[in-house]
């Protein structure tokens, strides 16, 4: 029987054959390309994390080195809340598995902060306090730590996400052994202006914040991103002409976040090479022979046999 390829019919069946077989065979594409995607996705995160470090060995890493180098340089992965709980500790012997979703590498703070932290700052919207009384009983924000070594010397990246003007911002702080200064930076955006916001990924940008202190007196100094021309001190960078909000999402990304990451390794001096000054014991026998502790009458030493 001869195949009326003029009718109704003989188009809508080709039509459906086509989309059937072409999408399939995309669908087939797309799922063979995945691994090889998401192994991208991880090797620039670690490109990232190890030029942010800021140390020569790992300066200009390209994607494809920066997977293997990554153990070599990054020797722990810890996790924490916004008060500074650790939640996750993981060593480079530790092997990344993508579906444990608390393992530092596997933060996703783009996705916290649209999904988590946006919500509760447009909430409380000029009301500090409460911000942070909700940022810090949710139990979905988190904040990741790589703690890094380089002949003998210790680094922490830590990172940060905010807004920009249009889009999302993000980046990645170096921070000294003693958390206090910035030792490297790395930072992106998703839909930036091109030429103007978008500059915040170009190294005059970024160069900037090396050796900048988030420390004075003591207590926690937020970097600023000034307008540029203006004189500046050891918290303050350049902003960009004509990119001022941009600026300004920097600036709030980069306060909200060191802040927790600051009273982190201040709470945790065995990070930052502060000495923990041991208290000494004081002993003394009571009348049952029993040797306690007078720092803390609650810990039994011993107890000694009668004479």
């Amino acid at each position: 029987m001869a195949v009326n390829r003029d009718s109704n019919v003989y188009t809508i069946i080709f039509a459906t054959i086509m989309v059937v077989v072409v999408g399939g065979l995309l669908a087939f594409v797309s799922m063979g390309l995945k691994p090889l995607q998401s192994a991208n996705v991880s090797n620039e995160k670690m490109q990232n994390i190890l030029q942010a470090i800021g140390i020569e060995e790992t300066d200009g890493v390209s994607r494809e080195d920066a997977g293997k180098m990554f153990n070599d340089f990054v020797k722990r992965r810890i996790t924490i809340n916004y008060n500074g709980e650790i939640v996750s500790d993981k060593t480079s012997e530790d092997a990344i598995d993508p579906t444990d979703k608390l393992d530092a590498f596997n933060i996703n703070l783009r996705k916290e902060y649209s999904k988590y932290v946006k919500p509760i700052m447009n909430t409380y919207k000029g009301d500090d306090a409460k911000i942070q009384e909700a940022l810090g009983a949710s139990e979905d924000i988190h904040f990741p730590i790589f703690v890094c070594e380089n002949q003998g010397k210790m680094y922490y990246v830590v990172s940060a996400s905010g807004k920009g003007l249009w889009d999302d911002v993000w980046g990645y702080l170096g921070l000294n052994d003693n958390a206090s200064a910035i030792t490297g930076s790395v930072f992106d955006h998703k839909g930036e202006t091109p030429g103007l916001g978008s500059k915040i990924t170009e190294d005059w940008f970024q160069d900037q914040f090396i050796g900048k202190t988030i420390e004075e007196n003591g207590a926690f100094a937020p970097i600023k991103v000034k307008k540029p021309g203006n004189e500046l001190n050891e918290h303050q960078v350049d902003g960009i002409s004509g990119a001022t909000f941009t600026g300004v999402g920097v600036e709030e990304m980069l306060s909200r976040n060191l802040n927790v990451y600051y009273r982190f390794f201040k709470g945790n001096p065995e990070f930052t090479g502060t000495k923990i000054i041991e208290e000494p014991i004081i002993e003394e026998v009571l009348n049952d022979s029993t040797l306690i502790n007078l720092n803390d009458s609650s810990v039994v030493l011993s107890v000694i046999d009668s004479i």
